[in-house]
């Protein structure tokens, strides 16, 4: 299983369309979530993201994603459960 890139911060630039947290669109956010999305356009959708950050951005975003990815939760929402 592939995580979603979703690190809790959701909010969509209005000049790209991208969110600032994940760099999707909305319409690839409703792609993550259909049954039949392939591993292999997850992954490919990874990469084209991952290519839309650059800077304290993507460090930001490879932190965040590998954070969920090894505990289950984001490190926004973990630092909401500790305040």
């Amino acid at each position: 299983m592939i995580v979603s890139p979703c690190i809790s911060i959701c909010k969509i630039d209005p000049s790209t369309g991208y969110c600032y947290g994940c760099a999707r669109t909305i319409e690839e956010k409703k792609i993550w979530k259909l049954e039949d999305t392939t591993d292999d356009w997850k992954k490919e959708n990874l990469i084209n993201i991952k290519k839309r950050l650059t800077g304290w951005q993507l460090e930001s975003f490879e932190e965040s994603y590998t954070y969920k990815i090894e505990n289950g939760i984001s490190l926004f929402k973990k630092n909401l459960k500790n305040e």
